[in-house]
């Protein structure tokens, strides 16, 4: 048998994120799509604490001694998860930001040469 304080810590800790991911959204400061990894995070901390033969059998599977130390180590492999996510989104919103950038520079330049300025460092008659 274990110690139960490692289990209560965890539920708490998953029912704790729960509110805070559900209050995220509901304020708009999180969108549902990153939303979900969170919330399957805390279900399975939830599954597996509250259920001690599926915890057991978990550990066991996993080569662990102590078996709540399988939640942590589940809740490390869900936060990795996480933040490969962050990491491909951030990714991806730079390289729609360089783009844009560019898209914004040529598009400066196309209504300076309009607008009659002529090429960048060319002088006209008036500035002289």
């Amino acid at each position: 048998m274990y110690d139960d304080r490692p289990v209560i810590m965890v539920l708490v800790a998953a029912l704790g994120l729960f509110i805070v991911v559900f209050e995220l959204v509901r304020q708009r400061k999180l969108k549902e799509q990153y939303s979900l990894l969170w919330l399957a995070t805390g279900v399975a901390l939830v599954v597996l604490a509250a259920s001690r033969r599926l915890l057991d059998v978990v550990a066991v599977a996993v080569g662990i001694a102590y078996p709540p130390t399988a939640l942590f180590l589940l809740a490390f492999g869900f936060l990795l998860l996480i933040v490969l996510q962050f990491s491909v989104v951030i990714s991806r919103l730079s390289n729609e930001n360089k783009k844009l950038a560019q898209e914004v520079a040529i598009l400066q330049y196309e209504l300076r040469r309009i607008a009659g300025d002529g090429e960048p460092g060319e002088t006209t008659d008036t500035e002289v």
